[in-house]
């Protein structure tokens, strides 16, 4: 017989802990204070979320924090109870000091649906390898082990000066350019050296959280901007401007949107531009997958057009060689945002990896990076077409998909709203990881996930791709 016991909670929709995790603070409350004892039964979910007015889903992952902490036990056809042997820690709850992505241990994956990162069996270690010895093989080689310059190694910034006003439509300079430890070493200098405490920094909603912390620990509120099938939604971009008067900056990924993957029109990237000429504020662009292109040729960057004034462009090898590999760069016409980003990359960090650079360099000067993205991209678009046979026969009938043109991932929208919490977990019992849409929003709007392809083999997209399809839920 079940316990007659009745949760005594109010829950508070204005609070920014969410409801479940409020349902299962109170009933740990109750089994530290006696009301609840070792053994006792809880409820039914149905019964539960009847007595509380809340969703049963709801209920489900209230259930799930407790069990997951050891606060109750399942029993197979009984129902769930307060465990034996209660967890001895502090109130400060696991689930709030862990991210998501720790819920499960990475090791148990098997296989990991990332956000699109490259496949790095296909890097070219042996030509980087080669390049390396070249270089220490040099009669000078001593005079590289000395400090070097912040900015990075002038030949290699030359290459890059070269490749984006040869390939991307730029009209860029050496002095323009700042080589970092990667995409987000340039996101985070850029977010310091341009906001301060007060300002406000516009971003693509969904978008790329890291780079909406950068912004934050700069000080800086950040203000959403849908996105469509275009891409950004100026309108969001011309309201925010009659409420805001201190929008120092919008961050956009118009290539391939992060994580949509839609690219930005040329309507609306020209209206971006008139606003950020008229207001004032920088558009920082990401392209973080400029060179896997699938079509005729790339959109050229927004940072490319003439008449744009304010700007930030931020760019990696690290796609194009391998994640590993860190390096990116970031480019500004404006000189003194460029030297405070050298003043800063000083105190962080006083060089870049001045060796590695001369290593990529030779590579890019033999041809060895131009052949590598040529097959690398018949390689990814080879991956994308298989992705894509897939989603044909296991999900069509179930979500929407665009084919995109480029990059290394799909942005896929089940028909239904979705307790992801659960698809998640039901996946990771399976030993397959999926990156949920609170890795990209916090709107509960965002109805997504961004299916990385590129690192996985065509046996594993299958399987993984087979069991999303088994576990989402229909009505």
């Amino acid at each position: 017989m079940l316990r007659p016991w009745k949760l005594e909670i109010r829950i508070n929709h204005k609070s920014q802990k969410p409801v479940y995790l409020q349902i299962a603070d109170a009933v740990i409350s109750d089994i530290q204070s006696g009301r609840l004892s070792s053994g006792d039964a809880l409820p039914g979910s149905r019964n539960l979320a009847e007595m509380l007015h809340v969703n049963r889903n709801t209920i489900v992952e209230a259930l799930h924090v407790l069990l997951n902490e050891e606060w109750i036990v399942s029993k197979e056809r009984k129902g769930t109870f307060v465990a034996g042997t209660l967890p001895v820690f502090s109130r400060q709850r696991k689930t709030e000091i862990t991210t998501p992505d720790q819920s499960l241990p990475k090791q148990h994956y098997r296989i990991i649906f990332d956000d699109g990162y490259p496949d790095s069996k296909i890097a070219p270690v042996t030509e980087l390898a080669r390049g390396y010895r070249q270089i220490f093989n040099r009669s000078a080689r001593w005079q590289m082990m000395g400090y070097g310059c912040e900015f990075g190694h002038a030949d290699f910034i030359e290459a890059i000066v070269q490749m984006l006003n040869h390939q991307r439509g730029m009209q860029v300079s050496s002095s323009s350019v700042c080589v970092t430890r990667g995409s987000q070493m340039a996101m985070y200098l850029a977010a310091h050296c341009i906001c301060s405490k007060g300002d406000f920094v516009l971003v693509e909603n969904p978008g790329y959280q890291p780079a909406w912390k950068a912004f934050e620990t700069a000080g800086a509120t950040l203000l959403p901007v849908r996105v469509d099938k275009d891409g950004l939604v100026t309108s969001d971009v011309i309201d925010h401007l009659k409420t805001h008067p201190n929008i120092k900056a919008i961050y956009t990924t118009p290539h391939h949107q992060y994580p949509t993957t839609v690219t930005l029109s040329l309507q609306r990237r020209l209206e971006l531009i008139r606003l950020s000429n008229a207001h004032g504020f920088i558009i920082i662009e990401d392209d973080y997958d400029n060179e896997f292109h699938f079509g005729y040729r790339p959109v050229l960057p927004v940072s490319s057009f003439a008449q744009l004034q304010n700007f930030v462009y931020i760019g990696t090898m690290s796609k194009v060689v391998a994640p590993a590999l860190r390096i990116g760069y970031l480019i500004s016409h404006d000189a003194s945002l460029i030297s405070k980003v050298g003043e800063l990359r000083k105190i962080i960090d006083v060089q870049g990896d001045g060796i590695m650079e001369q290593a990529v360099l030779q590579l890019i000067q033999d041809g060895t990076i131009k052949r590598h993205i040529k097959k690398a991209t018949s390689y990814y678009k080879a991956k994308r077409d298989y992705t894509v046979s897939l989603l044909n026969t296991y999900l069509k009938e179930k979500a929407d998909y665009t084919v995109p043109e480029g990059g290394l991932a799909i942005w896929i929208q089940p028909k239904q709203a979705q307790n992801w919490r659960q698809v998640k977990d039901m996946m990771a019992t399976s030993g397959v990881k999926i990156l949920p849409p609170e890795n990209y929003s916090n709107a509960p709007s965002v109805n997504g996930i961004r299916l990385g392809y590129g690192s996985l083999s065509e046996k594993d997209l299958k399987e993984g791709i087979v069991l999303l399809a088994k576990h989402l839920t229909f009505t």
